[in-house]
Protein backbone atom coordinates (compact mmCIF):
# COMPACT_ATOMS: atom_id res chain seq x y z
CA UNK A 1 0.00 0.00 0.00
CA UNK A 2 1.26 3.51 -1.38
CA UNK A 3 0.15 6.24 0.75
CA UNK A 4 1.88 9.48 -1.26
CA UNK A 5 1.50 12.91 0.51
CA UNK A 6 3.99 15.52 1.84
CA UNK A 7 4.85 13.17 4.98
CA UNK A 8 1.64 13.71 6.91
CA UNK A 9 0.31 10.02 7.08
CA UNK A 10 4.19 8.91 7.93
CA UNK A 11 4.48 11.28 10.47
CA UNK A 12 1.47 10.11 12.34
CA UNK A 13 2.56 6.23 11.67
CA UNK A 14 6.19 7.35 13.55
CA UNK A 15 4.15 8.74 16.36
CA UNK A 16 1.33 6.63 16.82
CA UNK A 17 1.78 3.98 20.06
CA UNK A 18 -0.09 1.22 18.37
CA UNK A 19 2.93 0.95 15.54
CA UNK A 20 5.93 -0.78 16.75
CA UNK A 21 8.43 -1.07 13.98
CA UNK A 22 9.37 1.83 11.53
CA UNK A 23 11.71 0.85 8.51
CA UNK A 24 12.33 4.31 6.03
CA UNK A 25 14.22 4.70 3.39
CA UNK A 26 14.89 8.13 1.80
CA UNK A 27 16.89 11.21 2.95
CA UNK A 28 19.18 11.35 5.90
CA UNK A 29 17.61 14.72 6.81
CA UNK A 30 13.99 13.13 6.66
CA UNK A 31 15.51 9.83 9.02
CA UNK A 32 16.99 12.10 11.59
CA UNK A 33 13.44 13.79 11.95
CA UNK A 34 12.05 10.25 12.31
CA UNK A 35 14.25 9.48 15.19
CA UNK A 36 13.06 12.27 16.84
CA UNK A 37 9.90 11.49 16.45
CA UNK A 38 10.42 8.11 17.33
CA UNK A 39 11.68 8.64 20.46
CA UNK A 40 8.31 10.17 22.12
CA UNK A 41 7.30 5.69 21.63
CA UNK A 42 10.62 4.40 21.54
CA UNK A 43 9.80 2.21 18.85
CA UNK A 44 11.92 0.33 16.37
CA UNK A 45 13.61 2.01 13.91
CA UNK A 46 15.74 1.07 10.87
CA UNK A 47 16.83 3.75 8.40
CA UNK A 48 18.22 3.37 5.01
CA UNK A 49 19.63 6.71 4.01
CA UNK A 50 21.56 8.79 1.73
CA UNK A 51 25.19 7.86 0.25
CA UNK A 52 27.69 9.68 -1.46
CA UNK A 53 29.75 5.88 -2.50
CA UNK A 54 33.13 5.87 -3.77
CA UNK A 55 33.96 3.85 -6.91
CA UNK A 56 37.02 3.01 -6.63
CA UNK A 57 39.56 1.70 -9.97
CA UNK A 58 42.97 0.43 -9.25
CA UNK A 59 45.87 0.80 -11.64
CA UNK A 60 45.19 -2.73 -12.17
CA UNK A 61 41.91 -3.19 -13.19
CA UNK A 62 40.60 -4.21 -16.43
CA UNK A 63 39.75 -0.78 -17.19
CA UNK A 64 37.20 -1.42 -20.19
CA UNK A 65 35.13 -3.69 -17.38
CA UNK A 66 35.32 -1.07 -14.87
CA UNK A 67 34.67 1.87 -17.00
CA UNK A 68 31.22 -0.07 -18.33
CA UNK A 69 30.72 -0.28 -13.94
CA UNK A 70 31.25 2.95 -12.98
CA UNK A 71 29.27 4.49 -15.87
CA UNK A 72 26.13 2.30 -14.85
CA UNK A 73 27.29 3.14 -11.07
CA UNK A 74 26.19 6.85 -11.41
CA UNK A 75 24.26 7.39 -14.60
CA UNK A 76 21.58 4.27 -14.21
CA UNK A 77 18.31 5.82 -13.69
CA UNK A 78 20.19 9.25 -13.84
CA UNK A 79 22.18 8.78 -10.22
CA UNK A 80 18.60 8.73 -8.43
CA UNK A 81 20.00 5.80 -6.51
CA UNK A 82 20.48 5.81 -2.83
CA UNK A 83 24.24 4.02 -3.72
CA UNK A 84 25.09 5.48 -7.06
CA UNK A 85 28.52 5.53 -7.21
CA UNK A 86 28.48 9.36 -7.57
CA UNK A 87 32.44 9.44 -6.62
CA UNK A 88 34.83 8.02 -8.91
CA UNK A 89 38.21 7.49 -7.11
CA UNK A 90 41.16 6.39 -10.01
CA UNK A 91 44.51 5.41 -9.17
CA UNK A 92 46.80 8.37 -10.95
CA UNK A 93 48.52 5.92 -13.16
CA UNK A 94 45.50 5.11 -15.19
CA UNK A 95 43.41 8.42 -14.69
CA UNK A 96 43.91 9.77 -18.21
CA UNK A 97 42.82 6.23 -19.64
CA UNK A 98 40.19 6.03 -17.53
CA UNK A 99 38.56 9.35 -18.45
CA UNK A 100 39.23 8.70 -22.28
CA UNK A 101 37.11 5.45 -22.27
CA UNK A 102 34.47 7.54 -19.82
CA UNK A 103 33.67 10.07 -22.08
CA UNK A 104 33.59 8.07 -24.99
CA UNK A 105 30.81 6.59 -23.60
CA UNK A 106 29.24 8.81 -21.76
CA UNK A 107 28.93 11.14 -25.04
CA UNK A 108 26.95 8.72 -25.99
CA UNK A 109 24.03 8.64 -23.70
CA UNK A 110 21.53 11.15 -24.32
CA UNK A 111 18.46 11.54 -22.65
CA UNK A 112 15.32 10.60 -24.42
CA UNK A 113 11.84 9.41 -23.68
CA UNK A 114 11.77 6.46 -20.89
CA UNK A 115 8.87 4.94 -22.65
CA UNK A 116 11.68 4.70 -25.61
CA UNK A 117 13.41 0.95 -25.03
CA UNK A 118 16.70 2.36 -27.01
CA UNK A 119 16.97 5.15 -23.77
CA UNK A 120 19.73 5.06 -22.02
CA UNK A 121 19.19 8.15 -20.05
CA UNK A 122 15.68 9.03 -18.77
CA UNK A 123 14.32 12.65 -17.16
CA UNK A 124 14.95 13.23 -13.26
CA UNK A 125 11.65 12.69 -10.77
CA UNK A 126 10.77 16.23 -10.65
CA UNK A 127 11.10 20.10 -11.10
CA UNK A 128 12.75 20.46 -7.59
CA UNK A 129 15.39 17.93 -8.52
CA UNK A 130 16.56 19.11 -11.63
CA UNK A 131 17.10 22.59 -9.54
CA UNK A 132 19.22 21.02 -7.04
CA UNK A 133 21.32 19.00 -9.39
CA UNK A 134 21.74 22.69 -11.33
CA UNK A 135 22.57 23.97 -8.14
CA UNK A 136 24.87 21.67 -7.56
CA UNK A 137 26.87 22.32 -10.51
CA UNK A 138 26.94 25.48 -10.02
CA UNK A 139 28.81 24.77 -6.66
CA UNK A 140 31.18 22.62 -8.43
CA UNK A 141 32.35 25.29 -11.23
CA UNK A 142 32.50 27.87 -8.21
CA UNK A 143 34.57 26.03 -6.01
CA UNK A 144 36.85 24.74 -9.20
CA UNK A 145 35.85 21.49 -10.15
CA UNK A 146 36.64 20.54 -13.56
CA UNK A 147 33.48 20.02 -15.74
CA UNK A 148 34.97 18.43 -18.51
CA UNK A 149 31.09 16.88 -19.77
CA UNK A 150 27.26 17.74 -19.62
CA UNK A 151 26.48 20.25 -16.59
CA UNK A 152 23.37 21.10 -18.62
CA UNK A 153 20.01 20.18 -19.61
CA UNK A 154 19.19 18.79 -23.32
CA UNK A 155 17.14 20.98 -26.23
CA UNK A 156 13.81 19.11 -25.00
CA UNK A 157 10.34 21.39 -24.57
CA UNK A 158 9.09 18.71 -21.49
CA UNK A 159 10.36 16.56 -18.96
CA UNK A 160 12.92 17.27 -16.26
CA UNK A 161 15.72 16.37 -18.18
CA UNK A 162 20.05 16.89 -17.74
CA UNK A 163 22.73 15.46 -19.44
CA UNK A 164 25.31 13.28 -18.18
CA UNK A 165 27.54 14.98 -16.10
CA UNK A 166 30.87 14.77 -15.19
CA UNK A 167 33.44 16.37 -12.70
CA UNK A 168 37.22 15.84 -13.13
CA UNK A 169 39.87 16.43 -10.55
CA UNK A 170 37.50 16.97 -7.79
CA UNK A 171 39.09 17.57 -4.02
CA UNK A 172 37.45 15.33 -1.35
CA UNK A 173 36.55 18.16 0.44
CA UNK A 174 34.90 20.13 -2.05
CA UNK A 175 30.84 19.96 -2.15
CA UNK A 176 30.27 17.85 -5.11
CA UNK A 177 32.94 15.36 -3.14
CA UNK A 178 30.36 15.34 -0.15
CA UNK A 179 26.98 16.13 -0.33
CA UNK A 180 24.58 13.55 -1.93
CA UNK A 181 23.14 15.05 -5.50
CA UNK A 182 20.73 12.29 -6.35
CA UNK A 183 21.47 13.10 -9.82
CA UNK A 184 23.33 12.29 -13.19
CA UNK A 185 26.43 13.74 -11.54
CA UNK A 186 29.85 12.20 -10.89
CA UNK A 187 32.85 13.57 -9.16
CA UNK A 188 36.32 11.76 -10.13
CA UNK A 189 39.23 11.89 -7.84
CA UNK A 190 42.64 10.95 -8.51
CA UNK A 191 44.55 9.12 -5.68
CA UNK A 192 48.14 8.30 -5.22
CA UNK A 193 48.21 5.07 -3.60
CA UNK A 194 45.98 2.39 -1.25
CA UNK A 195 46.08 4.66 1.57
CA UNK A 196 44.78 7.73 0.49
CA UNK A 197 42.33 6.06 -1.26
CA UNK A 198 40.93 4.81 1.78
CA UNK A 199 41.28 7.94 3.58
CA UNK A 200 39.77 9.71 0.55
CA UNK A 201 36.53 6.46 0.51
CA UNK A 202 36.10 6.93 4.27
CA UNK A 203 36.01 10.68 4.57
CA UNK A 204 32.10 11.50 3.64
CA UNK A 205 29.67 11.60 6.43
CA UNK A 206 28.04 8.84 4.54
CA UNK A 207 28.69 4.87 4.43
CA UNK A 208 26.26 2.67 2.25
CA UNK A 209 27.81 0.91 -0.13
CA UNK A 210 31.22 1.00 -2.02
CA UNK A 211 33.13 -0.50 -5.54
CA UNK A 212 36.38 -1.58 -5.61
CA UNK A 213 38.34 -2.80 -9.13
CA UNK A 214 41.01 -4.49 -9.83
CA UNK A 215 42.52 -8.38 -10.78
CA UNK A 216 44.31 -8.28 -7.21
CA UNK A 217 41.40 -10.30 -4.82
CA UNK A 218 43.70 -9.91 -2.00
CA UNK A 219 44.14 -6.73 -2.31
CA UNK A 220 40.15 -5.84 -3.14
CA UNK A 221 39.41 -7.66 0.68
CA UNK A 222 42.21 -5.32 2.40
CA UNK A 223 40.39 -2.35 0.81
CA UNK A 224 37.18 -4.36 1.46
CA UNK A 225 37.97 -4.39 4.83
CA UNK A 226 39.31 -0.80 5.47
CA UNK A 227 35.83 0.53 3.69
CA UNK A 228 33.44 2.26 6.10
CA UNK A 229 30.60 1.33 4.31
CA UNK A 230 27.53 -2.05 4.39
CA UNK A 231 28.00 -3.39 1.12
CA UNK A 232 31.12 -3.66 -1.32
CA UNK A 233 30.92 -5.01 -4.58
CA UNK A 234 33.90 -6.32 -6.32
CA UNK A 235 34.38 -5.75 -10.58
CA UNK A 236 30.90 -5.03 -10.44
CA UNK A 237 28.31 -2.43 -9.40
CA UNK A 238 24.53 -2.56 -8.48
CA UNK A 239 24.13 -6.11 -7.74
CA UNK A 240 21.45 -7.13 -4.94
CA UNK A 241 20.06 -10.52 -3.31
CA UNK A 242 17.08 -11.28 -1.09
CA UNK A 243 19.70 -12.93 0.53
CA UNK A 244 22.41 -10.76 1.12
CA UNK A 245 21.98 -7.58 3.75
CA UNK A 246 21.98 -4.27 2.55
CA UNK A 247 21.93 -0.93 4.82
CA UNK A 248 24.64 1.86 5.63
CA UNK A 249 26.79 2.91 8.04
CA UNK A 250 27.32 6.66 9.55
CA UNK A 251 24.62 8.92 8.08
CA UNK A 252 23.65 6.37 5.81
CA UNK A 253 21.43 5.21 8.59
CA UNK A 254 21.27 1.48 10.30
CA UNK A 255 19.93 -1.84 10.70
CA UNK A 256 19.86 -4.11 7.62
CA UNK A 257 16.83 -4.82 4.77
CA UNK A 258 16.96 -8.11 3.07
CA UNK A 259 18.21 -11.35 4.37
CA UNK A 260 18.21 -13.08 7.61
CA UNK A 261 19.53 -9.82 9.67
CA UNK A 262 16.71 -7.68 8.53
CA UNK A 263 14.24 -10.19 10.27
CA UNK A 264 15.65 -9.69 13.29
CA UNK A 265 14.50 -6.32 13.43
CA UNK A 266 10.46 -7.38 13.30
CA UNK A 267 11.24 -10.03 16.17
CA UNK A 268 11.27 -9.80 19.74
CA UNK A 269 13.29 -11.82 22.20
CA UNK A 270 10.91 -13.17 25.20
CA UNK A 271 12.88 -15.14 27.97
CA UNK A 272 10.25 -17.64 29.89
CA UNK A 273 11.08 -19.41 33.23
CA UNK A 274 8.77 -21.60 34.71
CA UNK A 275 9.09 -23.09 38.14
CA UNK A 276 8.26 -26.85 38.45
CA UNK A 277 8.46 -27.41 42.10
CA UNK A 278 11.16 -30.15 43.49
Amino acid sequence: NVLTGPGDVGAALVRHPGVDKIAFTGSTTTGQAIMREAAGTLKKVTLELGGKSPNIILADADLDHAVRGAFLGIFYNNGQVCAAGSRLLVEEAIHEAVLERLLERARKAVPGDPLDPKTRLGPLASEAQLRKVEHYVEVGLREGAHLILGGDRPPRERGYYFNPTIFDRVQPHMTIGQEEIFGPVLAVIPFRDFDQAIEIANGTRYGLAAGIWTRDVKKAHRLARALKAGTVWVNTYNIYDPASPFGGYKMSGFGRELGAHALEHYTQVKSVWVYLGD
